[in-house]
C-alpha cells in the first residue's frame, strides 16, 4: 500500500528518500564494450545471441523487412503516429536556433554558426514494452536540425525481427538506418562504430542499467543526452480533483518500471485517502499490475501539504520528471514551479498526452536532475562554432589590452601573438 506522509510532520529522509537499484554493472558493461570495440560485428552478434536469443545473420534492417513491418501494422495506428508526428514536428520546430552576425566598429565581425551533429544514434528499448513513442521523440528533433545521418538500435525479438510498430515508427519518423543490436553493445557499437553499425557523433535515448552504464562509459568519445533513471511523476492536486483519475495518473508511471516513482502532493487529507483506496482496486486490473505494485510499494507516496504553495515548494525539491498541476487554476502556479522536466497543466492534461501525441518531448532529466537540465530538444542535436574577424586598425586599438591580459597570466606568447602581428602589420603600410 503506498504511504502517507504529512509535510513538516516526519523527516526529509522520508520525504524524499528513494528505492535505487543497487547492482553494480560497470565491470560487466566495461567488458562489452571492450569486446566490442576489439572485435566489432563478431562480438554484437554473439551478444545478440546470448542476450536476445537472436541468431543473426546481418545487423542492419533491410528494405524488404521494414516494407514487412510497415504493412503489419494495422492502418489506424499507422495515421495516429502520423498525427503525433506531426504535432511533435510542430512543437520542435519552435526550438530552431539561428547564426547571428554582430558587425563592430573598425570592421570587426563577430558571429555564432550553429550547425547540425551529423550523425546521431538513437537507441530504442525492446525489453519489457515497444515504444514507437521514443522513436518519434528522438527522431524527430533530430531531422529538424538537419542531422545527416540518423542511426537506430533496437534488440531483436528471438526470431531475429523487430517489432513492427518500430520500425513502423521508424520509417514515419524517418529514421535512416536500422541495426537489430540492444544493451551495452549497441551503445558500444554506435560510439565506436563496427563493420556494420557506424560510428556516430552523438546518441540519445532511453534504455536500461546496462544501456545507462555505457552511455555514461562511452561519454567523451560521443556525446549523449543524459543518463535515465526509472520514469517518475508527481501530481500536485487539490482536495476538488477526482480519486479515481488523480490514481490512474500516478499507475500510469508506476506500470514502467518497478523502480519507478509516483508521488501525490495533496492539500487535502480527503483525497489522500480515497486515493489510496482508488490505487488499491485499480492495481489488480492492469495489464502489468504486478509491476505497477512493486513501485507503488517501492516508491510510491503521497504527501500532504498545509496549503499548495507548499506543495509546489516540494515539487521543486523533488525535481519530478513528469509534474501534473491538477488544480482549476494552474496557470496561477507555473510561475512558482522552478524544477520539473515536463509540466501538464489542469485537470484535463493527463501525463500521457506528453508520451504519446501534445508535442513535447517525452525524454525527459530524472533523478532530480530536472535541477539543471532539460527535456530532449533541437539543442541536442545542433553544436555551435564562433567566429571573430578584425581588421589591422581594430587589432592595433586593442592590442597592448590583449598583451597586458595574457602577460598577467604569464603566458608572453600570447602576448606576442597579438604584438608582434601588429607591429609588422604596421611596417607592411
Amino acid at each position: 500500500m503506498i504511504k502517507i506522509y504529512k509535510y513538516g510532520e516526519v523527516s526529509d529522509d522520508e520525504i524524499f528518500s528513494r528505492v535505487v537499484p543497487e547492482v553494480d554493472v560497470t565491470a560487466i558493461v566495461a567488458d562489452i564494450i571492450a569486446n566490442v570495440r576489439e572485435r566489432g560485428d563478431g562480438a554484437v552478434l554473439e551478444y545478440c545471441e546470448r542476450f536476445d536469443r537472436a541468431k543473426l545473420s546481418s545487423l542492419e534492417v533491410s528494405e524488404a523487412e521494414f516494407d514487412e513491418a510497415y504493412a503489419a501494422v494495422d492502418e489506424e495506428f499507422k495515421e495516429i503516429m502520423k498525427k503525433a508526428a506531426k504535432n511533435i514536428y510542430a512543437f520542435h520546430e519552435k526550438q530552431v536556433r539561428n547564426s547571428f552576425v554582430i558587425n563592430g566598429d573598425d570592421g570587426i565581425v563577430m558571429g555564432q554558426k550553429v550547425m547540425p551533429i551529423e550523425k546521431v544514434g538513437l537507441y530504442v528499448p525492446g525489453g519489457t514494452a515497444a515504444y514507437p513513442s521514443s522513436v518519434l521523440m528522438n527522431c524527430i528533433p533530430a531531422k529538424i536540425a538537419g542531422c545527416s545521418e540518423i542511426v537506430m538500435v533496437t534488440p531483436p525479438s528471438a526470431d531475429g525481427k523487430v517489432n513492427p510498430v518500430i520500425l513502423a515508427a521508424a520509417r514515419i519518423a524517418g529514421v535512416d538506418r536500422v541495426f537489430k543490436v540492444g544493451g551495452a553493445q549497441a551503445v558500444a557499437a554506435l560510439a565506436y562504430g563496427t563493420e556494420s553499425v557506424p560510428k556516430v557523433d552523438k546518441i540519445v535515448g532511453p534504455g536500461n542499467a546496462f544501456v545507462a552504464e555505457a552511455k555514461r562509459q562511452v561519454f567523451g568519445m560521443v556525446a549523449i543526452d543524459m543518463i535515465a533513471g526509472p520514469s517518475e511523476i508527481m501530481v500536485v492536486a487539490d482536495g476538488s480533483c477526482d480519486a479515481d483519475v488523480v490514481a490512474t495518473d500516478l499507475l500510469s508511471q508506476a506500470e514502467h518500471d518497478r523502480l519507478a516513482s509516483a508521488v501525490l502532493v495533496t492539500d487535502s487529507e480527503e483525497l489522500a485517502a480515497a486515493v489510496s483506496e482508488s490505487l488499491e482496486r485499480i492495481i489488480p486490473t492492469l495489464s502489468r499490475s504486478e509491476i505497477a505494485r512493486a513501485s507503488i510499494d517501492n516508491n510510491g507516496k503521497i504527501i500532504i501539504a498545509e496549503n499548495l504553495d507548499l506543495a509546489i515548494e516540494v515539487a521543486n525539491r523533488i525535481a519530478p520528471e513528469h509534474l501534473e498541476i491538477c488544480v482549476d487554476n494552474p496557470f496561477d502556479y507555473l510561475g512558482k514551479i522552478r524544477n520539473a522536466g515536463s509540466i501538464f497543466m489542469g485537470k484535463s492534461c493527463p501525463e500521457a498526452l506528453g508520451d504519446y501525441f501534445a508535442g513535447p518531448n517525452h525524454t525527459l532529466p530524472t533523478s532530480g536532475t530536472a535541477r539543471f537540465s532539460s527535456p530532449l530538444s533541437v539543442d541536442d542535436f545542433v553544436k555551435k562554432s564562433q567566429f571573430t574577424y578584425y581588421t589591422p586598425e581594430a587589432l592595433a586599438k586593442v592590442c597592448d589590452d590583449v598583451a597586458y591580459f595574457a602577460k598577467k597570466e604569464g603566458l608572453t606568447a600570447h602576448a606576442a601573438s597579438a604584438v608582434v602581428r601588429s607591429e609588422k602589420q604596421k611596417s607592411d603600410k
